[in-house]
């Protein structure tokens, strides 16, 4: 079957998020072919180029999200208007919310609605009131949206009038409107600037020309590959040609701009959020599937609206190859040396791990702990050098004798030196993993540790009891006494250890293994087919039907094998109705080699 596989920020870009398992599953389901939609957030991004593409991706299409676009389209009255009454609704969707309305919690007051008129109050609507009205705006949202999408398909593009003045007023009237959310009503004129500044580039896939016969129109399935505006491609495609819709998330996106932008006014964040919170909800109606990477994820997307019906979860598939000799080999590693590995920055929570490790140290005088990572940017910097400062406040130098040269027992290294030039090699250095976070989505570095069978002792934080199942010691996070406690246990216990080090390598290679994570999504491409009425006959070059353009519903008597569906020939000549963007690429792929941004325009 043909996939689209929409990114944003990720594949096929050297730098992207979520790049690594994309590459996987493509190289995997190479019976399979794939069609790159890519949306990239930074200049630097496109500039690294992209990674070695393999055979089976047959081409790739990008624009970028972070550029000021300017088309020079200029619209009639009639288009001016349309965008109007759709913007607006569009607004009014995000300005107001019913109780328990995602929106409504992310605008700053958890639980709340719309402003309570005469002889309403806190607990006065009923239930099903509350969801009636929750159905109502989303409702309105997604109207207003398509509403817009089938404007800039007509009009060639929207990118003028989102940053207009138009839509600017069309905010302003949104949150002034009665029963508008406390956070909307305080928003002033550089607030509103900067949020229609900000909607216009999530909205931007609205003016690109990805939605034609010959395009997005033409493959049996979307995937996106995380939520937020990486599926608004989706959306489209399967509004404007009834192509199902696939949606993985590793990361909810809509809590990530919860967490986001502290220093943004109230009615910033609020408006903001209450747009991906509804885009996140339709995004989940409309999906044929929705496959979560965790318990985590799960519960934030049923708290969306997504229906447990279509929730399949698959978790994230690791290499266990590179880790297979320390896994295999656990007696080599020091039994007193503690091992920590990952990102160091704020959420890594150090300080704590520090503060826990003096604690060990009074128990366990030979103890040593191994910090293994490089900084996520000047926080990551500025966050290591502090750690630094307070393990040589925590830890003086010690030396063996009066002309011997001291040594701390916290060291800080990276990957790729002579000791330890990757990652298996850092986790084989000692007996014991420590992941000390306050923030986690899916710990990939903890199923690292498992696959090389080393107990781990870990904070309670994000999907980490999913991971490791009982084959690990869990603590309460920002609790380094605790966290001594459940370290020293392991290290004056070595049965124990290996007996959790085996039972953990053991799950890892059971449910965390790329084999099983490219399993999964064939089964669900091939479940989501089969279910799918059929759209077109689609002809290979030899004119002869290709797989799965004709799915097992279409020998159905009845309104399957519809005789008024359409034949297209696979990669023939299409009739956009208006020219491509110039902001957006697109080119045939070479299968071998990565390919710079330029070089991808250029074709």
């Amino acid at each position: 079957m043909r996939i689209g596989l929409l990114t944003e920020g990720g594949y096929p870009y050297v730098s992207g998020e979520a790049g690594l398992w994309c590459d996987r599953l493509v190289r995997g389901l190479e019976q399979h072919e794939f069609d790159v939609y890519a949306l990239s957030r930074t200049e630097r991004e496109e500039a690294e180029g992209w990674v070695p593409l393999p055979s089976q991706v047959g081409r790739v299409r990008t624009a970028p999200l972070w550029e000021t676009v300017d088309d020079g389209i200029v619209h009639g009255r009639r288009a001016r208007r349309r965008f109007a009454e759709s913007y607006g609704d569009l607004a009014m969707a995000l300005c107001t919310g019913a109780p328990g309305d995602p929106s409504a919690s992310l605008a700053g007051e958890p639980g709340a609605g719309p402003a309570e008129g005469p002889g309403e109050g806190p607990g006065r609507e009923s239930a099903e009131a509350s969801e009636g009205r929750s159905a109502l705006e989303a409702d309105r949202f997604a109207s207003a949206l398509y509403g817009l999408a089938e404007l800039a398909r007509d009009e060639g593009g929207l990118p003028a009038a989102l940053r207009s003045e138009t839509a600017v007023r069309a905010l302003e009237r949104a949150c002034r409107a009665p029963g508008a959310h406390r956070a909307a009503r305080e928003a002033r004129v550089p607030d509103l600037l900067t949020v229609a500044a900000r909607l216009e580039r999530a909205l931007r896939p609205l003016s690109l020309d990805w939605y034609e016969d010959d395009d997005l129109g033409s493959v049996d399935l979307c995937h996106a590959t995380s939520g937020g505006t990486a599926a608004l491609p989706g959306l489209l495609a399967r509004h404007f040609c009834d192509v199902p819709l696939l949606v993985t998330e590793y990361g909810v996106r809509l809590r990530t701009h919860y967490l986001t932008e502290p220093d943004s006014s109230p009615a910033i964040r609020a408006l903001l959020a209450a747009f991906h919170g509804r885009l996140a909800t339709e995004t989940y109606r409309r999906a044929a599937v929705i496959t979560p990477g965790n318990t985590h994820a799960r519960r934030w997307q049923e708290r969306c609206g997504a229906d447990r019906a279509k929730l399949r979860t698959v978790h994230p598939g690791m290499d266990a190859t590179p880790f297979a000799e320390a896994g295999e080999f656990p007696d080599c590693a020091d039994p007193q040396t503690l091992v920590w590995v990952g990102r160091v920055e704020p959420a890594k929570d150090l300080v704590s791990l520090l503060h826990a490790f003096a604690e060990v140290r009074r128990a366990e005088p030979a103890a040593r702990l191994r910090i293994v990572g490089t900084p996520s940017g000047p926080e990551g910097a500025a966050y290591l050098a502090h750690c630094k400062g307070l393990a040589a406040q925590l830890f003086p130098d010690e030396a063996d004798g009066p002309h011997a040269v001291g040594r701390n027992p916290v060291s800080f290294e990276e990957i790729g030196g002579p000791e330890l030039p990757s990652r298996a090699d850092a986790y084989a250095a000692g007996a014991l993993v420590v992941l000390s976070s306050v923030v986690e989505g899916f710990p990939s570095g903890l199923v690292e540790a498992m696959l090389c069978g080393r107990a781990t002792v870990s904070t309670d934080v994000g999907a980490v009891v999913e991971a490791i199942g009982g084959t690990g010691l869990v603590v309460p996070p920002r609790n380094p006494r605790a966290l001594a406690e459940a370290c020293v246990a392991l290290l004056r216990d070595p049965e124990r250890r290996e007996r959790l080090g085996a039972a953990a390598r053991a799950r890892a290679l059971e449910l965390f293994t790329v084999e099983q994570n490219v399993a999964a999504f064939h089964g669900i491409y091939l479940e989501i087919l089969a279910r799918t009425p059929v759209r077109r006959v689609l002809l290979d070059d030899t004119g002869e039907p290709l797989p799965f353009g004709v799915p097992a519903e279409a020998h159905v008597p009845g309104r399957w094998s519809d005789p008024v569906a359409r034949v297209a020939a696979r990669g023939g000549p299409g009739e956009p109705r208006s020219g491509p963007p110039g902001w957006a690429t697109d080119g045939p792929v070479r299968a071998t080699a990565p390919v710079s941004a330029t070089e991808g325009a250029a074709r």
